[in-house]
């Protein structure tokens, strides 16, 4: 069958050469907010704002690839998979430091280094102090300017590659600012995740039911070494240089490290705010007192001090051992632990169910911080360190706002000691309680009638993709909460106008509006209902496919695991989870009552047999008379079926204007292209044969 139209090419080049205009536009503009959110701390527009031009240069680049810079912030998302990490041979080694663990031994490292020097008491020696970040050792290779290659430490010799998860963080610059760019630059630093972004996402895994990383440098590595360079994008890791290895093509203007440190920063690379310059061997000890007094203040998690030797004419004098350099020390901190004992374990239920064990502390001074309280993360993680109450326990403050058990003394046990078993009933509603297949955590079944789970399931049932209740966000649903006026989903439906005249600030304009959302929710498609009843592993898509096999929600409740299993995208994982949430008693009570209500989710059936049934589309470019929604239902509503990427199984592409990629590799692939025009004629024949 020959195409059916093509895209005039003068118009195409246009258009191109508009884009690439627009392009450069957008990643100036993200660059210079980049450099005021990350860098100055005085970010200029919102997040919206940012996220809206991330959107438009990442559309852009789709559409024309060759637009895609090496240095595009675009590169910040995340690439494709890797399959596995490739090694990498560090040009220069990656030394370790040697560490001194108290003051004696920082005065033992000055008088190693003075009689190496042949200096004399009276010299002072200058040292270039700054904080010992607790995370991984990252290599970054910039060639003219350019980040080419990123590599972890590894054994000091060989590391492992990790370039595309290292191009997500944000203060990491893929192209070097300033002027005298080096040919050829490799930076050292560490790459760690902030205290607070460590807090949420531990909060994120527990509820999950994964296990959570003892600390932010676990969370850190464990970040960069995923595969998928999108999990790493997710997480906000940040990093602090510390050193080079090869400089080529430019030289240090301060032959020394506190100059060093000044240049890298010129060119943008990020190093730490606390480095100080200080002279001889008591002021570097001050740093180190005065850095350990605002430890416990700062956002990201360090383990000590480094002390350098400031000029690079003496640290080459004074060289390398085999493993560390001669010229620098790492001062560390004292462990930041204390001895109580553990009275009590209290049970904690979460916004997803998961129960979590809390160890009930006798009070003790920890850091500056009286501690009653440490977290014990998941049965597994108790039996495994065997925690009993009355037990004399070690608790570490490391990188988190509630101390953790690291250590059992066993050997002070009484014998009174009490072991603690997994919970079989929720302690807050009293539903059964157990843990599911292939989990840690132990789960309260008791889903949308559980309190600590009601709020984020109304969250969520509310939610544009699910029930789409225009204008009831979070802030209006703690208030029904607090006031309340519901206890499940279901109640929803029969807050009234007066109800809502409660809230504060509440006007009857805007109580009505709130009321007529509510209403008109009622009749969303059944595939949105589906997903807003917030079915652990059932997303929107899995939502979709559900309600075109069942039809009914009557009929997805009844059916079988060999039943969910037969539809694509359903594995026993997820038809488990769905089959024990419609065998739930308190899920069944809700649906009934939501029924009840008027609930009435409209019928979606794939049509089976119809004209396009087993023909694949893909959609690019805009479309003026159809929005995508509209194109994608008329595809479906004849059988068939409309899929993101051109592919050999793709039957037919339809090219809107500004159409890119997927329009050059549909030709190579030999696929046949529609216009807009073309696309309706056929879905309208198609519907007229009928």
């Amino acid at each position: 069958m020959e195409q059916l139209s093509l895209l005039d090419t003068k118009d195409y080049e246009l258009m191109k050469a508009q884009a690439s205009v627009r392009a450069a536009q957008l990643t100036a503009l993200i660059r210079h907010h980049d450099h005021y959110y990350y860098e100055l701390d005085r970010p200029e527009i919102s997040d919206a704002e940012y996220d809206a031009l991330m959107r438009e240069l990442l559309e852009l680049e789709e559409k024309w690839p060759e637009l895609a810079t090496p240095d595009s912030p675009t590169h910040r998302v995340g690439g494709r998979p890797l399959k596995q990490f490739t090694q990498v041979f560090h040009r220069l080694p990656m030394l370790s430091l040697e560490n001194a663990l108290d003051e004696s031994e920082v005065r033992a490292f000055e008088q190693r280094i003075r009689s190496q020097l042949a200096l004399p008491e009276e010299v002072k020696i200058s040292y270039q102090c700054e904080p010992k970040m607790d995370g991984l050792a990252i290599e970054l290779v910039y060639r003219n300017g350019l980040l080419e290659q990123a590599s972890t430490r590894g054994n000091g010799v060989v590391g492992e590659e990790v370039t595309a998860n290292i191009r997500t963080i944000r203060n990491v610059p893929l192209r070097l600012t300033g002027t005298s760019v080096p040919t050829l630059l490799e930076v050292r630093g560490e790459v760690y995740l902030p205290l607070a972004a460590f807090q949420r996402l531990n909060a994120q895994r527990e509820e999950e039911g994964e296990p959570a990383f003892a600390n932010p440098r676990n969370a850190a590595a464990g970040s960069i070494r995923q595969l998928d360079p999108k999990v790493a994008a997710r997480r906000p890791l940040a990093m602090v240089c510390y050193g080079v290895g090869l400089l080529e093509g430019a030289t240090i203007q301060t032959p020394c490290q506190s100059g060093l440190m000044a240049q890298l920063a010129a060119w943008g690379l990020p190093v730490s705010d606390r480095q100080r310059r200080v002279a001889g061997i008591e002021q570097a000890r001050q740093y180190y007192r005065d850095l350990l007094a605002e430890r416990d203040s700062l956002p990201y998690e360090i383990d000590g001090a480094v002390l350098k030797v400031d000029e690079l004419q003496l640290q080459q004098e004074l060289g390398e051992k085999s493993r560390s350099p001669r010229w620098a020390v790492a001062c560390k901190f004292p462990p930041r632990q204390a001895e109580t004992v553990l009275e009590d374990i209290e049970l904690s239920v979460g916004r997803t169910g998961v129960i979590t064990p809390v160890a009930l502390l006798r009070p003790v001074e920890l850091s500056g911080v009286t501690v009653s309280r440490a977290t014990l993360h998941n049965w597994d993680e108790l039996e495994r360190k065997d925690v009993r109450i009355g037990d004399r326990v070690v608790v570490e403050r490391a990188g988190d706002v509630i101390p953790a058990v690291v250590k059992v003394l066993t050997d002070q046990r009484s014998g009174q000691e009490r072991q603690v078993p997994p919970p079989s009933i929720c302690p807050v509603c009293g539903a059964p309680a157990a843990r599911l297949a292939g989990e840690v955590a132990v789960r309260c079944l008791g889903g949308l009638a559980c309190p600590p789970q009601l709020a984020e399931a109304i969250i969520h049932f509310a939610s544009r993709d699910a029930m789409d209740i225009e204008g009831l966000g979070t802030k209006y649903i703690e208030q029904l909460l607090s006031l309340g006026l519901v206890k499940d989903v279901a109640d929803l439906y029969h807050v009234g106008l007066d109800d809502f005249m409660q809230f504060e600030r509440m006007g009857d304009r805007l109580a009505a509006n709130l009321l007529n959302a509510i209403n008109a929710s009622k009749q969303k498609e059944l595939g949105r209902f589906i997903f807003a009843l917030g079915v652990r592993h059932v997303g929107a898509r899995t939502a979709r496919l559900l309600a075109e096999r069942f039809g009914s929600i009557g009929h997805l409740q009844a059916a079988t695991l060999e039943e969910l299993t037969s539809i694509r995208d359903v594995g026993p994982t997820v038809a488990a989870s769905i089959r024990s949430f419609f065998d739930n008693p308190a899920n069944q009570n809700v649906l009934r009552r939501l029924l009840e209500a008027g609930v009435t989710p409209t019928v979606e059936q794939k049509k089976v047999g119809g004209s396009l049934s087993g023909k694949t589309f893909v959609f690019t470019g805009t479309l003026t008379r159809l929005t995508r929604d509209e194109a994608k239902a008329l595809v479906e509503g004849e059988g068939g079926n409309v899929t993101g990427s051109v592919s050999k199984k793709t039957d037919y592409l339809v090219a809107g204007s500004e159409a890119g990629s997927k329009l050059d590799k549909a030709r190579g692939l030999g696929v046949i292209v529609l216009d807009e025009a073309a696309f309706i004629s056929m879905v309208g024949n198609s519907q007229g044969e009928q």
